[in-house]
C-alpha cells in the first residue's frame, strides 16, 4: 500500500517508526524469498556442470561429452537440479545391480528364500547308508562355507557316518552356456569372473589365510573350505627379513592352472602380518564336488562312492532343507561388497520363478517386461547378466534415476536403500571419507573405461536427491573425483 500511494503521487503523513519498521519489512518480504528459492532450486541449464566437476575432469583428462549425469529429487514431479547427457545410453558397469536387485525385490518380495533340499534313497542303520545321498541347487546364492558346514553337520547327525554310495548333485535347475571364466579379462583365478549355478558353493572360491610363523621361517596357510582331491600346501616360506609388505600377492608367485593342487613358488612378507586371499580355482564346474567331499571328510563322515552330478529320482521326497538368508540380507550383500556371481544368480531365479526357465533369455525376458512397466519401452535396457560385468549393457542415466524415483516410493524402498553402499561408512565406498561421509547412499561402478555412480544424497537443506553418473572413455578411473565433486555438490545444497 505504502508504495501504492508513492507511485500517485501522495504523500501520507509520517507514520509511527514501529509501524515504518513493519511496512518496510512487508515490503521486502517477497524479494527476499524469491532471492533464496532462486539461489535453493534453480536448476542449471542442460550444458553446465558445477565448476568443481568440470575442474576435476580437466585434471582427469576427460571431456565433458564422456559424462552424463543426472541429479533429480526423490519426488518425480520435481525438475532436476541438473541434466547433462542424461539421455545417452552407457555402460554402467556394476551400477546395474541397482536395477536387478530392485525388480527382485519388487517381484520376488523382501521375504523370498532359497531352499535346498537333501534327499536319501535308503534309511540310515548302524550308522551307515547303505544309498545315496541327493543335495538338491536351486539357485541359492548364499551357500557359503559355514551354511555347507551346517547342511553336511545335520546329514551327521541323523546318525550317518559312512554313505555307502555315492552324493549326488543335482544342478538341473539352472540351464547355462559354456562358460570361460578367462574371457571377459584374462584373470581366470579372479572369483568375480565366477559362473552362476544351480548349486553355488561358496561362489566357486577358496578363501586362504596367511598367518606368518617368525621360529618356523614360514607362513601358515589356512584353505576354506577344504577341497577333496586337490594338494594345499600348509606353508609357505617367508620372506628376508626386513621385506616391506607391498605387492604380498605378486611375491607368492602362486599358481592356480593345476585343478589338482595350489602352489607357491615365492614367499610371503612377514611384515604383512595375516592376510587373506580368495581365489577362484581351476575347474570350475569340479569346485562343488571337491568342496562337498573335502568337508564331509573334515566332519569325519566316509564315503564309499563319489561325488558326482545327477538327478534326483522322480517321487523322492526330502529329508530337510536347508533355507538362504531373505532376499533383502542377500540384496544388501550384492550391493554393498558389488558381488556378479550373486547377482547373476539373482536374475536367474527371476527367469526360474517369474519365467519358467532359470536360463538367461528368460530372465532377460522377464526383466524387460518389468522395466517396461515400471519405466517405459521408450528408455531401452541392455541388461546382458544383470550385474554390470559386460561390454554390452547399456541404459541411461535418465531411466535409471527415473527407477530409483520409484524405488524411493515404492514399499520396498528401505530394504532397497539399506542395500546401498554409505559414504565413508561401509561397503565399496568405505574409504571415501569427505563432506559426504553418512550423507549418501550410492551404488559404485567400475570396469576398463568406465566409472559409475548412482543412488541417493540427503543435501544439507534436508531434501534428498536421486544422483546417476557415469563416465565412458579410456580415463574413466581418473574420473572419480570429479564424481566425488558432484556429490558434494548436491550435498551442498542448503
Amino acid at each position: 500500500m505504502l508504495r501504492f500511494l508513492l507511485a500517485r503521487g501522495c504523500r501520507p503523513r509520517p507514520l509511527p517508526r514501529a509501524v515504518r519498521a513493519l511496512y518496510l519489512a512487508l515490503a521486502l518480504l517477497p524479494t527476499v524469498a524469491a532471492s533464496q528459492t532462486v539461489q535453493a532450486d534453480a536448476p542449471l541449464s542442460a550444458s553446465a556442470l558445477p565448476p568443481a566437476v568440470e575442474a576435476a575432469l580437466q585434471r582427469a583428462k576427460v571431456p565433458r561429452e564422456a559424462l552424463s549425469a543426472l541429479v533429480v529429487p526423490v519426488d518425480a514431479s520435481q525438475p532436476p537440479r541438473l541434466a547433462h547427457r542424461a539421455d545417452a545410453a552407457v555402460n554402467p558397469a556394476s551400477v546395474m545391480k541397482l536395477v536387478t536387485t530392485y525388480a527382485a525385490l519388487d517381484l520376488l518380495g523382501p521375504a523370498f528364500t532359497w531352499d535346498t533340499p537333501v534327499y536319501l534313497d535308503a534309511a540310515p542303520q548302524g550308522g551307515s547308508l547303505r544309498g545315496n545321498v541327493y543335495i538338491q541347487g536351486r539357485g541359492d546364492p548364499q551357500l557359503v562355507v559355514e551354511r555347507l558346514w551346517l547342511l553336511l553337520r545335520r546329514l551327521r547327525a541323523m546318525g550317518i557316518a559312512v554313505i555307502q554310495g555315492d552324493i549326488v548333485l543335482d544342478r538341473g535347475a539352472f540351464a547355462l552356456p559354456p562358460h570361460d571364466p578367462a574371457l571377459f579379462d584374462g584373470e581366470p583365478w579372479r572369483p568375480y569372473n565366477a559362473a552362476p549355478d544351480a548349486l553355488l558353493i561358496n561362489y566357486k572360491a577358496v578363501a586362504m589365510g596367511f598367518v606368518p610363523d617368525a621360529v618356523a621361517g614360514v607362513a601358515r596357510v589356512r584353505y576354506e573350505p577344504p577341497l577333496a582331491g586337490v594338494e594345499l600346501p600348509a606353508s609357505v616360506p617367508l620372506a628376508a627379513p626386513g621385506t616391506a609388505c607391498g605387492d604380498w600377492r605378486a611375491a607368492l608367485r602362486a599358481d592356480f592352472a593345476d585343478a589338482a593342487r595350489i602352489a607357491f613358488q615365492g614367499a610371503y612378507p612377514a611384515a604383512c602380518g595375516e592376510r587373506e586371499w580368495s581365489v577362484a580355482p581351476a575347474d570350475p564346474g569340479g569346485y562343488a564336488a571337491r568342496a562337498v567331499e573335502g568337508m564331509w571328510r573334515e566332519l569325519g563322515g566316509a564315503l564309499t562312492g563319489r561325488v558326482r552330478d545327477g538327478q534326483v529320482p522322480a517321487g523322492l521326497q526330502p529329508v530337510f532343507s536347508n533355507a538362504s538368508p531373505a532376499l533383502s540380507q542377500v540384496v544388501r550383500d550384492i550391493n554393498k561388497h558389488s558381488n556378479n556371481v550373486m547377482t547373476q544368480q539373482l536374475l536367474l531365479t527371476l527367469g526360474l520363478h517369474k519365467g519358467g526357465a532359470g536360463r538367461f533369455d528368460s530372465a532377460r525376458a522377464v526383466l524387460d517386461q518389468w522395466w517396461r512397466q515400471r519405466v517405459g519401452a521408450a528408455d531401452a535396457l541392455v541388461v546382458d547378466n544383470g550385474a554390470g560385468l559386460s561390454r554390452d549393457a547399456r541404459l541411461s542415466a535418465r531411466a535409471l534415476a527415473r527407477m530409483l524415483q520409484q524405488a524411493w516410493a515404492s514399499p520396498v524402498m528401505p530394504e532397497f536403500v539399506a542395500s546401498l553402499p554409505i559414504a565413508g561408512v561401509d561397503g565399496t565406498l568405505r574409504r571415501r571419507q569427505g563432506p559426504a561421509t553418512g550423507f549418501a547412499h550410492l551404488k559404485t561402478g567400475a570396469l576398463r573405461d568406465v566409472s559409475a555412480l548412482a543412488g541417493y544424497v540427503h543435501a544439507a537443506s534436508g531434501r534428498r536427491y536421486v544422483l546417476v553418473a557415469v563416465v565412458n572413455h579410456p580415463h574413466a578411473a581418473a574420473a572419480r573425483p570429479a564424481m566425488d565433486a558432484l556429490v558434494d555438490w548436491t550435498l551442498g545444497e542448503r
